[in-house]
């Protein structure tokens, strides 16, 4: 992969980063305190521009991430994982070395602490429009639309979809759908009632429907970013582990049927489901099944069945073939809400792309 870079000539402005600059000082000094000498050291060599330093530096606090269990980890040192990739990747942009520099800092927007945070995203921001501005395809956003290099433009083939899903699948109750629903109804007749439903025309003015089928897009907006994903068929499954790819190489692998020596790999970080490319079926059991689906009893994963349903072990969970549950195939522009502790058995039909969205009760309505 072609590395983006300023073309020659182009003038490349300073990477602004005033939270750093106002505490970087008691940063250092509660690094210090917690036994960080070295990395004090090199982190001040870093900040007037030793580009070794400041790489020596961001390497020392990586090996603090890693030496122990996450939660384990003082705060300190995730602030510092930040401030060392602050460091490298203003030597990037200066440079005019854009993709360095978005890795980097999406590694620590992902692996940092908080204090930096706000200087992260708005370096994020700033490069990734000046890679855009420098990349080799320039073709305008309306020729970008008119590609055919779509995402997803194989047929649904409905008679292969029975041999995919599991028994009984679409057999039974299939999920409500509704269209013009208003706030009031839903509230009244699936918020509070606790009842799943598809809301069929809530997405049509979203861009994304059109923009996140085309490849040439999704590469010009976010090609260049660090993603993690997930590499297996779930992450119950022994070989089922995490990566940080760029979301370019995610692309690829999408365009391969998603795979990779280790199996799918899919976003997924990722109550409100909308299926806004491709199609995906779901299947929904309420969570007064809960008992019956057997829950792993260990607390990291109580919210996870010990039931496959693509493969029933019919002597271990004899009566889950029997038990009631909604399903439907979630088509494009679809929003599926899933009530509160309901479980859920989602795959995927196409390649696909889906938004999930969140909330508790507790959530302020200003959050």
């Amino acid at each position: 992969m072609s590395t983006t870079t300023a073309p020659c000539g182009d003038s490349v402005s300073t990477l602004e980063t005033p939270t750093l600059d106002t505490e970087s000082h008691d940063l250092l000094h509660s690094i210090s305190e917690h036994g960080g000498y070295a990395y004090v050291s090199m982190a001040a060599m870093a900040a007037a521009g030793d580009f070794c330093a400041a790489e020596a530096a961001r390497e020392m606090a990586w090996e603090q991430l890693h030496s122990g269990p996450w939660h384990s980890v003082l705060p300190v040192w995730r602030d510092a994982y930040s401030m060392a990739c602050l460091h490298v990747a203003k030597h990037h942009y200066k440079n005019g070395e854009f993709e360095k520099s978005l890795r980097v800092l999406d590694m620590g927007i992902i692996m940092g602490g908080t204090l930096l945070g706000k200087d992260l995203h708005c370096a994020v921001d700033k490069i990734s429009e000046k890679a855009r501005s420098v990349r080799v395809s320039e073709r305008r956003c309306d020729d970008l639309m008119n590609s055919e290099n779509r995402l997803v433009d194989q047929e649904f083939d409905v008679s292969k979809v029975f041999q995919l899903l599991p028994v009984k699948s679409l057999t039974s109750k299939i999920v409500v759908k509704r269209s013009a629903l208003s706030l009031e109804g839903f509230l009244k007749d699936h918020y509070l009632s606790g009842s799943p439903v598809i809301i069929s025309d809530c997405m049509a003015h979203w861009p994304a429907k059109m923009k996140w089928n085309n490849i040439d897009y999704l590469q010009r907006v976010a090609g260049d970013r660090t993603v993690p994903v997930e590499v297996g068929k779930n992450y119950l499954c022994a070989e089922w582990k995490q990566e940080l790819i760029t979301f370019s190489e995610f692309l690829q692998r999408i365009r391969s049927n998603g795979c990779s020596p280790g199996g799918p790999t899919y976003l997924a970080q990722h109550p409100l489901f909308d299926q806004v490319v491709g199609k995906k079926y779901i299947r929904l059991y309420s969570a007064s099944f809960s008992d019956e689906l057997f829950p792993y009893p260990d607390t990291m994963l109580c919210n996870s069945s010990q039931v496959d349903l693509d493969d029933i072990d019919e002597r271990k969970f004899p009566k889950v073939q029997d038990l009631e549950f909604v399903d439907c195939i979630l088509e494009e522009g679809e929003m599926l809400y899933i009530p509160p502790k309901w479980w859920h058995y989602v795959r995927s039909l196409t390649t696909s792309c889906s938004v999930s969205f969140w909330w508790s009760e507790g959530e302020s309505s200003d959050a």
